[in-house]
């Protein structure tokens, strides 16, 4: 663990402590909570699988991750600080860490701050089947004015009209089949917004990145955008320009009620050094009552020039597509083909239970991964979140199981289980 890391959280934790007593002997607000969370992953591999062949017929791994959430708001200032801590356990744990080390795409395990502004992740215990980590997910002071909004700090944003793909959340999106989607991992940046007299409003974002190579600030590697959200009649629109990791980029999007139903929408234009590439969502949300219980579902159609053409996702092939491996690299994008099918309801079971089915398909090679989540509300102060995840495709599909420089070893897996226990205080 690193000296000066750990002094570093270890000054900040002090100071936020200090700002907290000094709020309440001066009657500024403060709101103290958080959650401490449960959940054991379990994966299935078949025989062929790259996977089968280090671990066996599965792996499974328990987590416990512990989060302390801290506000504090006087006049127009405010300060937000999350501070988390989680361990994690099991044959997973190996098998992370090796596709990690192998630079497999999309996965960094234990997580770090290599590519952000401020070090404030330290790995506790890296070692075996276990990884203890904790870190400073938020903190951010906000000032807060009639129109004006201005924070700076570790914060996340989300942009854009897409339900399950996002390409107009430049800067931490969400992967489309993350189950627990409560908090995005936090980066660092400068935020702003203002609101105009016309109710429409503007927002501006600056993030700060390290080259993972030489570790230093560089503005290639930054975020720098503002975006326009606007109202016409039941309509909205959202006009984005920017400078993503030294590429311009230009977005609009928008929303309209038809029918009864919420149609959005996203086109997004990037100039990278290969050529432009676009990008674009669109859906369809509506709510019904079926069965005397409450439904809302959603269709979404996807494409993305990024992705690979003709269907061939083994690794030789992913390897000439460097502008696709950097993005999957970065946590900028989650899939390898162009055209892309997401669907999904939430069947309100009971007013405590909701049941999620939902489908990601490839429509390039028909592999598809068939999600069903469930949330059950146990007490007014637990939570089970729980979900299986299917892949359904031939091997050699994306879902199916990428191929590998082995011939007749794949990628692969059968099934894989979330289960997780969430109390909050």
């Amino acid at each position: 663990m690193s000296t000066t890391s750990t002094s570093a959280l270890r000054r900040i934790l002090l100071a936020a402590l200090w700002l907290s007593a000094a709020a309440v002997a001066d009657e500024t607000i403060v709101d103290f909570g958080g959650h401490s969370k449960t959940w054991l992953l379990a994966d299935g591999y078949p025989e062929d699988s790259a996977f089968h062949q280090l671990t066996g017929d599965g792996a499974a791994s328990l987590q416990q991750e512990l989060r302390l959430n801290l506000r504090i708001d006087k006049g127009p200032w405010g300060l937000d600080a999350a501070w988390q801590i989680f361990g994690t356990w099991g044959d997973r744990v190996e098998l992370l860490r090796e596709a990690s080390d192998a630079s497999l795409p999309g996965i960094v395990f234990p997580p770090n701050d290599d590519r952000r502004l401020m070090n404030l992740t330290d790995s506790l215990y890296d070692e075996g089947k276990l990884v203890a980590v904790h870190r400073l997910d938020r903190l951010a002071v906000t000032w807060s004015g009639d129109k004006l909004v201005v924070r700076a700090g570790r914060q996340a944003i989300s942009w854009g009209n897409g339900l399950a793909f996002a390409p107009m959340d430049i800067v931490n999106p969400f992967d489309p089949a993350t189950i627990d989607t409560e908090f995005k991992f936090g980066d660092d940046m400068i935020y702003a917004q203002y609101l105009l007299d016309s109710g429409n409003d503007v927002e501006f974002a600056h993030v700060f990145r390290r080259d993972i190579v030489s570790g230093d600030v560089e503005s290639v590697e930054s975020t720098t955008a503002a975006k326009y959200h606007g109202i016409i009649g039941d309509a909205g629109f959202d006009l984005l320009v920017g400078r993503h990791r030294g590429d311009a980029t230009i977005g609009i999007g928008g929303n309209k009620s038809i029918g009864g139903a919420v149609v959005h929408g996203d086109l997004v234009w990037i100039d990278t050094d290969s050529g432009s590439r676009l990008q674009f969502v669109t859906n369809v949300s509506y709510s019904w009552v079926w069965g005397g219980r409450n439904v809302s579902g959603f269709a979404e159609y996807y494409f993305s020039e990024f992705g690979q053409r003709g269907g061939r996702y083994d690794l030789d092939s992913l390897s000439q597509n460097t502008e696709l491996l950097e993005r999957l690299a970065r946590g900028e994008s989650f899939t390898l083909g162009r055209n892309y099918l997401a669907a999904g309801a939430t069947i309100e079971l009971t007013p405590l239970w909701l049941l999620t089915p939902n489908l990601f398909a490839n429509l390039d090679d028909g592999s598809a991964l068939l999600q069903i989540v469930t949330r059950n509300s146990l007490s007014d102060d637990v939570e089970f979140l729980g979900a299986l995840n299917l892949p359904l495709g031939p091997n050699g599909s994306e879902y199916g199981g990428i191929g590998t420089p082995i011939p007749g070893v794949y990628l692969s897996t059968d099934f894989s289980i979330f289960a997780q226990v969430a109390w909050y205080f």
